[in-house]
């Protein structure tokens, strides 16, 4: 069943506040080579009852000034042609230079067929605009309708931040009707879909036109780091320093029901916005992205699912590179990172093996550590190996109480000291990777307290964890960039020497 179609005036309509929509378009400029081609153009105005395939302007979702542009499908198509892209790039030159996000949403066959390879090279300039409005720190949302095929789901429908589709549309790159003429046969049913493109890791939801505007609006207040306060944050509950024995808490930390990224999201954090999968056909169910807030200070979060890792499979490459998308993310929006590490350890796979899992863990290392914003970095519960590893360099590292970092599980590295597992206590101890050794050693910047058990006090605990990481991320906030990041280097660079 494919999704009905909604028109280009009436996701306008659906989308914004009313009588907040204003118009930027004026009349499309004259691109028709012929008599011929001028008279379908007039069809199509008539049928369709606006001037070209794009509308374009701005309007208020939930009370935010936002620029829109939309396909309308009942115009040839929802085609692009030289008129309808210049209309486009306008817009979007516009919302860059006015300071205002985007939504787009697409719903086309993709390049005008009457109007050739010009109109085939226009997706070139519209590309750019986007990339310049993305660079710019501002946010470009995608809302992809029913159908969007061709050139433009190979460009500005696939650019976006975030990226939701309607329910049961049909997307994708070839349109089945051209694959049909071209191999002879139907292309196969339920790939080009919503649901299958969600998946697959494509797109990050999925939604009804009615679900849009608050959807629209949830994602635009984490983005909007205005919201942040510039009022000073209380410093958060100190941990009291009181040592207990590290195989208590290695134990303590593999209980099922110790509280995860997940619980940390829900009890902790505010405005959520669940991101999903690398946009490039991948997902791993254990690595959690999303937008939120920690009080008032707005992020992209990134964290291992422990739980979803024993459950489904252990953490794999794809994970690792949906990580790396996050980094992105918050470069591109000008957003702290926060990252949350709890993992058993990586996948000791033949997949993962031949899936590049060992460079993903450089590429992430290597990347966090040189990433260009403020970042924090949380050791929830369990810290294993290179999985943990990936996700720990930034400017602050937290750490739960019970929480703990290590290269092995130390049953692991008592099999290879003692050749058995009946040590994993004393190699816990003697390789210092309890919180208060990580405190200590100067591998974490603070611990937050468990009492006793965060196992015990899941919501209470993770208002703890939410109320260090606002007040880290306000601390962070107030540096400038090039000494914070030296600062994080020459930290690392100094470990272990003091």
């Amino acid at each position: 069943m494919t999704a009905p179609r909604t028109s280009a005036t009436e996701l306008i309509s659906l989308l914004t506040d009313a009588a907040s929509f204003r118009s930027w378009d004026v009349a499309p400029i004259d691109v028709a080579p012929d008599d011929a081609y001028r008279g379908e153009l007039a069809r199509a105005r008539e049928r369709s009852g606006v001037d070209e395939s794009v509308l374009t302007g701005e309007g208020r979702i939930r009370g935010r000034r936002v620029a829109i542009v939309a396909c309308e499908f009942g115009f040839l198509g929802g085609s692009i042609g030289l008129a309808a892209a210049e209309r486009l790039v306008l817009a979007i030159e516009r919302a860059t230079l006015e300071g205002l996000p985007i939504l787009a949403g697409p719903a086309s066959g993709g390049t005008r067929m009457q109007e050739g390879t010009l109109a085939f090279l226009s997706m070139v300039k519209i590309s750019a605009a986007v990339s310049r409005h993305k660079a710019a720190g501002l946010p470009y949302l995608v809302y992809l309708r029913h159908p969007t095929t061709g050139g433009v789901f190979a460009s500005w429908g696939s650019l976006g931040n975030v990226t939701i589709a309607e329910p049961n549309a049909l997307i994708g790159f070839l349109g089945p009707r051209v694959y049909e003429a071209i191999y002879g046969e139907a292309f196969p049913e339920g790939v080009q879909t919503s649901e299958n493109l969600y998946r697959n890791g494509l797109i990050d939801g999925i939604a009804s036109p009615r679900q849009l505007p608050d959807l629209v609006a949830r994602v635009l207040t984490v983005l909007d780091r205005s919201t942040s306060t510039a009022a000073p944050v209380p410093e958060p509950e100190r941990w009291n320093g009181v040592d207990g024995d590290t195989w208590d808490s290695v134990l303590i930390s593999r209980r099922a029901d110790r509280p995860g990224i997940r619980a940390l999201l829900h009890h902790g954090a505010r405005h959520v916005v669940p991101l999903n999968g690398t946009g490039q056909g991948e997902r791993d169910p254990g690595l959690v992205l999303a937008l939120a807030k920690f009080g008032s200070m707005s992020c992209v979060v990134m964290g291992q699912d422990r739980q979803a890792q024993r459950a489904r499979k252990p953490l794999g490459p794809a994970a690792l590179r949906e990580a790396r998308r996050g980094m992105r993310l918050a470069t591109d929006l000008r957003l702290p990172l926060v990252t949350v590490i709890d993992t058993p350890g990586a996948a000791l796979s033949t997949e993962a093996e031949e899936g590049g899992l060992a460079g993903e863990i450089a590429r992430c290392l290597a990347e966090l550590v040189m990433h260009p914003g403020q970042t924090i970095s949380v050791i929830l519960g369990e810290g294993t190996g290179g999985g943990a590893l990936a996700l720990l360099p930034a400017d602050r590292t937290l750490a739960g109480r019970h929480a703990w970092l290590s290269p092995l599980p130390p049953e692991g590295a008592s099999a290879i000291v003692h050749r058995d597992v009946t040590h994993a206590p004393q190699m816990a101890a003697a390789q210092g990777i309890g919180a208060a050794a990580l405190l200590a050693d100067g591998i974490v910047d603070w611990v937050v307290p468990e009492l006793p058990d965060a196992a015990d006090e899941a919501a209470a605990f993770c208002e703890r964890v939410s109320s260090s990481l606002e007040y880290f991320l306000a601390e962070l906030r107030e540096q400038s960039p090039s000494p914070r990041l030296e600062a994080r280097l020459t930290r690392y660079r100094r470990l272990g020497l003091a």
